[in-house]
């Protein structure tokens, strides 16, 4: 196994899901600031609350699009953007004899 198939593979399995993960939470906590700012809208330092919370999962949002666009140059860079692909076949060949 070449070091590219290894990046690439860990890449794949590792660090594009924790990226993906971390978005969510990210949007999670977006829009739990939205809400948050509607239902409490009476109240200011609850409203407050859900500035904060809007302004922290817009942060984490740009972050993790930052950190995969990085990675993403990183692996082009050095050449494990399309890494090679194992030929496997799930089912064999089966023709209709018919």
């Amino acid at each position: 196994m070449s070091l590219q198939v290894l990046l690439a593979n860990g890449y794949r399995v590792i660090l594009q899901p924790i990226i993906f993960l971390l978005f969510a939470v990210a949007f999670v906590i977006f829009f739990w600031g939205i809400v948050t700012s509607i239902r409490d809208s009476e109240d200011e330092k609850e409203r407050a609350k859900g500035k904060q919370s809007i302004l922290w999962g817009i942060l984490g949002m740009v972050i993790m699009i930052s950190v995969f666009g990085i990675i993403r140059i990183i692996t082009g860079t050095i050449g494990v953007e399309n890494p090679p692909q194992p030929n496997v076949n799930v089912a064999p060949n089966v023709t209709n004899s018919l």
